[in-house]
C-alpha cells in the first residue's frame, strides 16, 4: 500500500515546528505503524534527510514510549491499543495520515514526535510507592485482600504511564493516570499507612507540574490503551475529600 504521512517536524524545544509530508510506498499492510516510519527513517538517510524522531522501546504495548498522536486520536484510530500494536490494515491504500506529537503544556517537546514526560516521574516520586517495612516476601496467601478489591487493583496497575490520558484531555490533565497509581496502592493493604498522604502529595505534585484541571470530559478513558477505567478519578476524589477533613 501507498500512503502519505505527515509528520510534525521540530529540530527542538524552541523550534517553531512545522507538518512536512512524506510519501511512503509499498508498505505492507501487516507491519507496524513503527514499522513504517522505521522504512520512511531509512529512506530519509539514504536521501541525507535527518530521520524522524521518536520514541520507542518494548514494541510489545508494554513500555508506552510510543506516544503519537495519529490523525487527531492518541496511539491512533485502534481502541485500546498502543501505537506500537497499530497496524498498517486499519489505514486505506493512498490514505493521508497526520502524525504529531503529545501536545501538553507538562510535556514539551524535545525533538519532532518526542517529548519530555518526566511530570509523571515527579508525580510518582511524590507518593507512588510504599515505604512501609514489609521484610520478606510473604506468602501468597498470608494477607488476605477480597477479590474484588485485587481485581480492582490489578486493573489500576495495568496504567503504563503512556500519557495518552493528558494527550486526549482538553485541559491536558494527567488525573486519570494519578488514580491508577493511587487506587493501585490504595486497595491494597500495604498501601494503608500512607493512604492519605500519598493522594495529597502526588495531587500536589500534578499541579506544580503544570497539568490541567480534570472536567470529567471523559477523553482520557476513551484512549487510554489498558482501558483505565473514568470511575477511577471519582475514587480519588473520595480519597482526597477524605485526607483533607483530617488535616
Amino acid at each position: 500500500m501507498d500512503i502519505q504521512v505527515r509528520v510534525w517536524r521540530q529540530s527542538g524545544p524552541t523550534d517553531k515546528g512545522r507538518m512536512v509530508a512524506y510519501d511512503v510506498k509499498d508498505i505492507s499492510p501487516d507491519a507496524s505503524f513503527l514499522e513504517m516510519i522505521d522504512v520512511l527513517n531509512e529512506k530519509l538517510i539514504l536521501d541525507g534527510d535527518d530521520p524522524i524522531a521518536f520514541d520507542h522501546d518494548c514494541r510489545e504495548g508494554i513500555c508506552g514510549a510510543c506516544s503519537m498522536v495519529i490523525n487527531g486520536v492518541a496511539h491512533g484510530p485502534e481502541k485500546a491499543t498502543t501505537t506500537c500494536q497499530l497496524h498498517m490494515r486499519k489505514f486505506k491504500d493512498g490514505d493521508v495520515i497526520d502524525v504529531e506529537p503529545w501536545r501538553a503544556a507538562a510535556f514539551p517537546v524535545i525533538k519532532d514526535l518526542i517529548v519530555d514526560r518526566s511530570a509523571f516521574d515527579e508525580i510518582i516520586q511524590a507518593g507512588g510507592y510504599i515505604t512501609a517495612p514489609t521484610g520478606t516476601a510473604p506468602e501468597a496467601h498470608a494477607a488476605p485482600v477480597p477479590k474484588k478489591d485485587a481485581d480492582a487493583a490489578f486493573e489500576a496497575a495495568t496504567c503504563i504511564g503512556c500519557g495518552a490520558c493528558v494527550a486526549a484531555c482538553p485541559n491536558g490533565s494527567s488525573m486519570l493516570f494519578t488514580a491508577a497509581k493511587i487506587t493501585h496502592l490504595g486497595l491494597m493493604p500495604q498501601g494503608q499507612p500512607e493512604r492519605e498522604s500519598r493522594v495529597l502529595d502526588m495531587l500536589q505534585a500534578q499541579d506544580d507540574a503544570g497539568f490541567g484541571g480534570c472536567t470529567n470530559m471523559g477523553e482520557c478513558a476513551q484512549v487510554c490503551p489498558k482501558g483505565i477505567p473514568l470511575s477511577l478519578i471519582g475514587r480519588l476524589n473520595s480519597d482526597y475529600r477524605k485526607a483533607l477533613s483530617k488535616r
